[in-house]
């Protein structure tokens, strides 16, 4: 009796499924960390989002160059029949929004990378030269009297998204003349924050205008398409720029010292017409304007809160990877190595993802995550020497970690091909536990 329940505490012991289900159940239990560890890439990414915008608070947002508009008053009859069928004329002044024939813009931008503890934002200094025309106003397709239009009372009115980020008053030159801005504030305006200038505007012509704007802003700088014709040139100093919109610049180049990008845009595509009367909801209008902004965005080459978050997501893979690398060769060792310390190598592999977001908070994620891995791998290495007593056997164990780790690395850098190369390497690790998964003895008790 004493003998028989001998042999069945061995066959507990020894059974290599038994061993194989504990040891799932320990990988799946080190899932609660892993996604613990994720909930803090995404919290410290948020605080980070929080000091960026506490930054363009008090700097200057991003900002989306609007206009300009011409906006013209005109007198119309409007007759209204009261309860007692009595008619009675009256005049109302309507308003007239006409949008410009041409529009040239050339920004150029430098960035300033703002330091606040651990966390980088993105401001910028931008000179904006805006310039274009107007033709005759089409008053017949509206059906407008040319003799009631309020020519003194013309008004030019631009808009920018943050007007805290102008650093001086523009001087607006309108037919070589040149005026001062003012806010407009009435409910005619076709901005919901706008500058104008008012103006004699002559009978049966067009005119000219042109405009200097000196912006502070951050993160991005926008324009709105409004032109008939409307080219847009932007150079930085910022060498990692990405593009806003629907329209992509029909000519860009970057190197490491800063970009350069030319738009040039007809009106078939802008979701605005040429002119309109007595609806300033035009240009305000959600829809319409997104189809209608284009622009920079001045990234950050690294995220590495973005490549962190990618990488813990791979912990279940490289956790199982090693689980089964250090099975095959107990297994095949004929050594047993202990539960308790297949929980002990998980528990680092959950660690070093600690490691990898504090390191890359202060030095960047490639230099975080060779301190890291090395570390991760060399603690393994050594703990695994320790228990089979070989160190060439913990030097194989070593490299394996090594492949696996270098592995998730070349999927993390190269984003667009990950799926590929992954699928490749997980086909070879798949055949290569295959083949020395023949040596095992599945049938042992």
């Amino acid at each position: 009796m004493i003998e028989q329940t001998t042999n069945q505490s061995k066959w507990y012991r020894d059974s290599i499924l038994v061993k194989l289900s504990i040891i799932t159940i320990i990988i799946l239990v080190l899932l609660i960390p892993s996604s613990w560890i994720q909930g803090l890439v995404t919290d410290r990414e948020g605080y980070q989002q929080e000091m960026m915008s506490s930054v363009t608070d008090k700097w200057s947002g991003s900002q989306l160059i609007q206009g300009p508009v011409l906006v013209v008053p005109y007198k119309k009859q409007v007759t209204v029949t009261d309860g007692d069928k009595k008619a009675s004329t009256s005049e109302v002044i309507k308003t007239l929004y006409v949008l410009p024939q041409n529009l040239q813009i050339k920004a150029d931008i430098k960035t300033e990378l703002f330091e606040s503890g651990i966390y980088d934002a993105i401001v910028y200094n931008s000179k904006v030269d805006i310039k274009g025309s107007f033709d005759r106003l089409e008053l017949s397709e509206l059906g407008i009297n040319p003799d009631d239009i309020q020519y003194d009372k013309a008004r030019l009115v631009f808009s920018i998204c943050d007007l805290k980020g102008l650093k001086n008053n523009p001087a607006v030159k309108i037919q070589g003349q040149e005026y001062s801005p003012e806010p407009a504030i009435d409910e005619n305006i076709p901005f919901e924050k706008g500058l104008q200038v008012s103006f004699q505007l002559q009978k049966n012509q067009g005119l000219t205008f042109s405009y200097h704007l000196d912006l502070k802003g951050s993160n991005e700088l926008n324009f709105l398409h409004i032109g008939k014709t409307t080219d847009v040139e932007v150079n930085s100093d910022w060498s990692n720029p990405g593009f806003n919109g629907r329209y992509l610049p029909d000519n860009r180049n970057a190197t490491n010292k800063g970009f350069g990008a030319k738009w040039h845009m007809l009106y078939y595509n802008r979701p605005f017409p040429q002119q309109w009367v007595n609806d300033n909801t035009i240009l305000t209008n959600d829809k319409a304007v997104k189809q209608a902004i284009f622009g920079v965005k001045l990234q950050l080459p690294v995220d590495q809160y973005r490549k962190v978050l990618r990488t813990t997501k791979y912990a279940t893979l490289i956790i199982l990877l090693t689980f089964v690398s250090l099975f095959l060769t107990e297994v095949i060792r004929k050594q047993n190595i202990h539960l308790f310390n297949y929980t002990l190598v998980g528990a680092a592999m959950v660690v070093y993802y600690i490691l990898l977001l504090s390191f890359s908070e202060q030095i960047g994620y490639n230099y975080a995550y060779l301190i890291s891995s090395a570390a991760t791998i060399a603690l393994i290495s050594l703990f695994t020497a320790s228990l089979l007593k070989n160190r060439n056997v913990a030097a194989l164990f070593a490299f394996i970690l090594f492949i696996f780790y270098g592995f998730i690395f070349i999927i993390i850098q190269l984003e667009d091909l990950s799926l590929l190369f992954g699928s490749i390497a997980l086909f070879l690790i798949v055949a290569t536990l295959m083949y020395f998964s023949r040596k095992i003895n599945w049938d042992k008790h």
